[in-house]
Order: structure tokens, then C-alpha cells, then sequence
């Protein structure tokens, strides 16, 4: 995958590493807010939509969120094809459960953030959150995209719940931030790494963190409060990604998600949430990383498995 230079598409390397071999994640570019009191951007019903990859964990946070709060039928979606190559993100449609762009009918994502800011110097990922109205960018931080769902468009969809209640906010920040650090971006970094010396610390962070969840998830349900917040459902997608991807194609190989007792058992019951399941699409994901990385995994083989994901 390459990335937008001053509006410019230039092919390159799908990872961006430091001196020492350590992958690091770019910031995102486009970090609108949604609200009734924002002077550009208010709620309104079928004006937003979604460019995704069923493939995409940052990006599957959103489809969950979408779900969860009721808003199919007030914020559209195009479903990306699976494969990343030199292009970035393309609009094909010769893959299961692909839509193309039914927006603008372009061929690939960078396209979009062409459309939106003509100079801009990007990464062309995917969420976006796209203005259908003003014909630009909104937003395409996930974490940020997830708070706008999880509170701009209640009194649109009628569905009040809360997913980052006032009162457990402080404990969520907390947990997101390790998850973040050390897991969800951890699994990049082992996977990234072009040192074996940065390798060793990302997998060590990694398998260090995953005990600490296993030892809190001994006495209870969920990460935060005994209830479905935003950190499970920001944690998810990395656990759903992990035995089938991420142990293989990324070295995270100390030890599977299901050899976790606990984790796997709280893995079990998130998949049980239609919102989880019905947004979980293991062609797509498995496709996307073994086809992708040529640079990990230069013959494309996709294997096959694994039997037992909890």
C-alpha cells in the first residue's frame, strides 16, 4: 500500500518503521465531530456514510457501532474488497459481499481523500465517515467515529443507549489505552517489526497485556462496569482477527486466544451479539492479510483454519 503525497498517489511499503525496526501507526488527518451545536456538521439522516472493510478491525469497531445503535437506515455503507495492493483499498467488486463506490463510482479509497482535500498527505485507511451534503471527509479516526455514533444521532435512530456512560469514562480511557497501545496496534507492531530486537518488545507487551485481561476477566463479564462498553467493543475485533490471523501471519505465536480460559469465554459471548457476529466476515479478513503483505507472506497462500476461534 502507498499514500497520498500533496494530493499525489505514491506506491510504497504498507508499514512506516522507526531506526530501531518498530512500526509506527500515522495519525489520522480528518477529525471532524458530528453535532446539533457543530457549525458544519449536524445529525441528519442518510447525509453520512461509510467507506469499510469487512477485513479492517479499526474499521469493523464502526460496523459494530452502527448496528448496536440503530443506524442502518440513517448512515449509508460501501464494503471494500479485501485486497490492499499497490493502489491501497480498491473499489472492486469481483469478491463476495463487495459494494464498489456507490457514491462517487471511483476505484479506489485514496480517490475519496482525492475528492475531499486535493494537497492532502495521507494514508488512504479506511473508516471514513463521508458527507454526503458538503461532499468531504468528516472523519477517519475509528475511535473518534465510534463516540460521534455512540451519541450525535440518539434523538434521530430513538436509541439512547450509551456505550460510554459519564461514570465509567475514567476506567475506559485507562483500558482503551493499554488495549490500544500493546494489542490492537501490538499485533501490528510484532507483525511490522524489521528488527528482532523490536519484535521482542512489541510480543512481549503484547502477551504481558492479554495476561493482565485474562487475570480481570476471572471475576467478571465484560472490561469495564459488568456491561458491554466501548472498550469491549474496541477490543473485539483484534480477539476475532487474533488464531485465524495474527498468530501465523503476524508472530503473535506465544499463545492462541483460545488457550486463554477466560478470554475466550468473554470472546464467546461478544460473538453471541448479533451487532459482533453479523459484522464479522472471516473470508474478508483472512483474504486481506495473507494476500496483502506480499512482503510477509510473498507466495499468497491463505491457509486453512483455524477449527476452534474461542
Amino acid at each position: 500500500m502507498g499514500q497520498l503525497v500533496d494530493g499525489i498517489w505514491i506506491k510504497g511499503s504498507v508499514s512506516s518503521n522507526d531506526e530501531s525496526g518498530s512500526f509506527k501507526r500515522l495519525e489520522s488527518v480528518f477529525r471532524h465531530n458530528i453535532s446539533d451545536d457543530d457549525d458544519k456538521y449536524i445529525p441528519e439522516t442518510n447525509r453520512y456514510h461509510l467507506y469499510v472493510s469487512y477485513a479492517c478491525p479499526w474499521a469493523h469497531r464502526t460496523l459494530i457501532f452502527r448496528k448496536l445503535k440503530k443506524l442502518e437506515s440513517h448512515i449509508s455503507v460501501d464494503y471494500i474488497h479485501p485486497d490492499m495492493l499497490d493502489m491501497g483499498w480498491s473499489f472492486e467488486t469481483n469478491f463476495p459481499d463487495t459494494t464498489g463506490d456507490t457514491i462517487h463510482n471511483k476505484k479506489y479509497a485514496h480517490e475519496i481523500y482525492q475528492i475531499s482535500d486535493k494537497t492532502v498527505s495521507t494514508k488512504a485507511t479506511v473508516p471514513i465517515l463521508w458527507d454526503k451534503k458538503t461532499h468531504t471527509i468528516v472523519n477517519n479516526e475509528s475511535s473518534e467515529i465510534i463516540r460521534i455514533m455512540n451519541q450525535s444521532f440518539n434523538k434521530i435512530s430513538k436509541n439512547y443507549d450509551d456505550y460510554y456512560p459519564v461514570n465509567l469514562r475514567a476506567e475506559i480511557d485507562d483500558i482503551n489505552d493499554i488495549i490500544y497501545k500493546n494489542i490492537n496496534n501490538g499485533v501490528y507492531k510484532t507483525g511490522f517489526s524489521r528488527t528482532q530486537s523490536s519484535y521482542d518488545d512489541a510480543v512481549q507487551k503484547l502477551f504481558s497485556s492479554l495476561d493482565m485481561i485474562e487475570n480481570k476477566l476471572e471475576e467478571q463479564d465484560y472490561l469495564v462496569g459488568n456491561m458491554l462498553t466501548e472498550a469491549d467493543i474496541r477490543f473485539a475485533p483484534t480477539l476475532l482477527r487474533f488464531d485465524s490471523v495474527y498468530y501465523v501471519h503476524f508472530k503473535c505465536s506465544l499463545k492462541k486466544i483460545s488457550e486463554f480460559k477466560n478470554i475466550s469465554r468473554y470472546l464467546k459471548k461478544l460473538f453471541e451479539i448479533d451487532a459482533i457476529r453479523s459484522t464479522t466476515n472471516f473470508e474478508h479478513i483472512k483474504r486481506h492479510y495473507y494476500f496483502s503483505h506480499e512482503h510477509i507472506n510473498p507466495h499468497r497462500i491463505i491457509p486453512i483454519g483455524p477449527e476452534n476461534l474461542f
